[in-house]
């Protein structure tokens, strides 16, 4: 059961809309084949009324709606009548799992609030509603009053009710409590239903998963990205992955090549970034960075394990940077199409290892730019070369260049202002080749783009066309991170290229 937009939805600053509710319902029934989804809590706001008439109206015309549950209250009926008011037919009612919860936030007796849930249950059978049932904070009832726990299974185990969920509302469990917890209250009550619902306070929510399914639990809550209050739910990604690779003895129905399309969206929608190291959806996951790695899965996939990026809709990627060696160089090349001599390649490795120790990101779409970059830049001897500049840039006075040349050997510095930095590198050069009775190239057009379809920080080029005393236009370009240093290193080239 995914509750993704009820318990989910808890998650501190996170609201969905009613069209982005429908559509996550939609996709996590249709596309992920879930079970059950718990798509709200009864009696919030009219926001959220809306929200949940839409999803059982859909649901009702597809034959969904005994799929589709609402979280409900011990309220006399409130929520039974809002419930039927936005047509849902499954109610998951709250009610209290531990003696703490009972007496200090009630303040009522075990009898006294069993009672008050039969009459809530009864309304539910009279209004068509199915009825579930929440024991809140139920595993630090099992720590704390275990008897309270069994004298409410033992009342609930009378009542026409379809399932009991078990929740660890504070997320206090370890696996090894999950697994003695729940064999308890399954040898004792062999033919009821059970759900767990984990939290993930200590990062154990998936470890705790996998010991209910060995105690033998009949349903598990999740939600995508482990969306939920405090540290959040157990995972969706994660809790398919490792039910289908180490639990055989289990099957489940969910899609796994659509999970990785709908974590994106649900992400899209709350503005929560996934981590980039997230199990199964994170960015990084499928990458190799070292370059052994990559070296390794030429030669005999080496380094892959039953996590294949193909089960979830992904690829395997070889991140580029210092640690990459030629290995991961060569694997994004093939993918690109291309090949490169062994003198070439060491070069391009080189540049990537410079990035890398200045913490850039390079991408397989970069590439191409860098060995343009790379290769180019070995097709002259630079006999005219910039030695250092001062680029100064601050609010109230004009963007100033300091600039030492060298210029044949001789180490020649010019000072100049000008309306933006490169403007001001330009005059300051300009300045110098005018001293040495010379003239440079007009600079006619000046255009910075980043490679396409690179989410990369680590380039810009910049292209800057030129035009000689002899009306022949030319261009150099110039790659780096900052795109005034990219300029500055375009012009240098143009300095030694001159047609």
């Amino acid at each position: 059961m995914d509750t993704t937009l009820r318990d989910g939805e808890q998650t501190s600053g996170v609201s969905f809309s009613a069209a982005e509710k429908l559509t996550i319902a939609q996709l996590l029934l249709e596309e992920l084949n879930i079970d059950r989804i718990e798509i709200a809590s009864a009696r919030v706001s009219e926001g959220e009324f809306q929200a949940v008439k839409g999803i059982t109206t859909w649901a009702t015309e597809k034959g969904y709606i005994n799929r589709i549950e609402v979280l409900s209250f011990v309220d006399g009926g409130v929520s039974i009548e809002w419930m039927k008011k936005a047509g849902a037919k499954v109610q998951n009612l709250l009610t209290k799992g531990s003696m703490n919860h009972l007496t200090h936030q009630l303040k009522k007796t075990p009898e006294q609030h069993f009672s008050e849930i039969a009459q809530i249950i009864a309304l539910a059978k009279e209004n068509d509603i199915e009825t579930n049932v929440y024991l809140e904070d139920w595993s630090n009832g099992m720590r704390n009053s275990p008897d309270y726990v069994f004298q409410f299974l033992d009342f609930l185990s009378t009542q026409p009710v379809k399932r009991i969920l078990l929740p660890d509302t504070l997320g206090v469990l370890i696996p090894s409590l999950t697994f003695e917890f729940l064999s308890k209250i399954r040898v004792k009550y062999p033919q009821i239903h059970f759900d767990f619902h984990a939290h993930n306070d200590y990062d154990l929510s998936v470890a705790n998963v996998m010991e209910a399914v060995k105690a033998g639990i009949n349903g598990l809550h999740v939600t995508v990205n482990g969306m939920g209050e405090r540290a959040g739910n157990a995972p969706l990604e994660s809790t398919v992955a490792v039910i289908n690779d180490y639990l055989p003895e289990v099957s489940i129905n969910i899609k796994e090549t659509s999970l990785y399309t709908v974590s994106k969206l649900v992400e899209t929608f709350t503005g929560y970034r996934i981590p980039a190291n997230k199990p199964i959806v994170g960015d990084n996951v499928f990458t190799q960075t070292a370059g052994i790695h990559a070296d390794g899965d030429n030669k005999n996939n080496l380094y892959f394990n039953d996590l294949l990026p193909e089960r979830f809709g992904r690829k395997r990627k070889y991140a580029l940077g210092k640690t990459s060696g030629k290995a991961n160089i060569e694997k994004n090349l093939q993918e690109l199409g291309l090949k490169l001599n062994n003198e070439d390649l060491k070069l391009v490795t080189q540049r990537i290892i410079e990035l890398g120790d200045k913490k850039e990101t390079v991408t397989k779409e970069d590439l191409p730019y860098i060995i343009s970059d790379v290769l180019n830049s070995h097709t002259y001897q630079d006999k005219i070369t910039i030695e250092s500049y001062i680029l100064v840039h601050s609010k109230g006075t004009r963007p100033s260049t300091t600039l030492s040349l060298n210029l044949d050997g001789e180490i020649i510095e010019e000072h100049a202002q000008g309306d933006g930095q490169f403007d001001a590198f330009m005059n300051a050069l300009t300045k110098i080749y005018k001293s040495k009775k010379m003239t440079l190239p007009k600079l006619i057009d000046y255009a910075v783009r980043i490679p396409p379809g690179s989410s990369s920080d680590a380039l810009c080029e910049t292209i800057i066309t030129w035009i000689n005393d002899n009306g022949k236009e030319f261009k150099t370009r110039g790659l780096d991170s900052d795109q005034t240093v990219a300029a500055i290193i375009a012009t240098q080239k143009m300095l030694n290229v001159v047609p």
